[in-house]
């Protein structure tokens, strides 16, 4: 039996689940954890100002097309990444900034999603599993 494609309209959540607000304070608690850990490894908190925003450079993805900017934007963005490289870190031993490096990106991961950024579908910059943002919203 061949299935039909179907075409499945994009669906946020409603603004006021409570299923969006257990994510940010999911969010809101990864970025404190991160922060306290980030503090107690004793790193220069200039590192952490120079590469907080570093993960957002992927939204250059979004030049080529909403697709290819949703991919790089959610490769930067999930914490798949960010948790490799820490245990790279407590694996290795050997390079003292890895795991600091870990921090920052999974601080900003967390801060982003705090705020309602959350990973992009191919629909645009605005279509986020946590919601619509900015154009996407007001089109709604």
């Amino acid at each position: 039996m061949a299935s039909d494609s179907v075409n499945v309209r994009f669906s946020p959540p409603p603004p006021r689940s409570s299923v969006l607000l257990l994510l940010r304070l999911e969010a809101f608690a990864v970025a404190i954890v991160s922060a306290v850990l980030y503090a107690r490894a004793g790193t220069s908190w200039w590192l952490f100002a120079a590469l907080w925003l570093l993960p957002d450079l992927s939204m250059l993805g979004y030049l080529v097309s909403p697709c290819w900017g949703a991919r790089c934007y959610n490769t930067m963005h999930t914490y798949v990444v960010p948790a490799t490289l820490a245990l790279s870190a407590l694996l290795l031993r050997g390079n003292g900034l890895l795991f600091p490096i870990a921090l920052i990106w999974v601080n900003h991961i967390g801060v982003d999603r705090l705020l309602g950024y959350g990973l992009k579908f191919r629909e645009g910059f605005g279509w986020t599993h946590l919601g619509l943002l900015g154009k996407a919203a007001r089109r709604i």
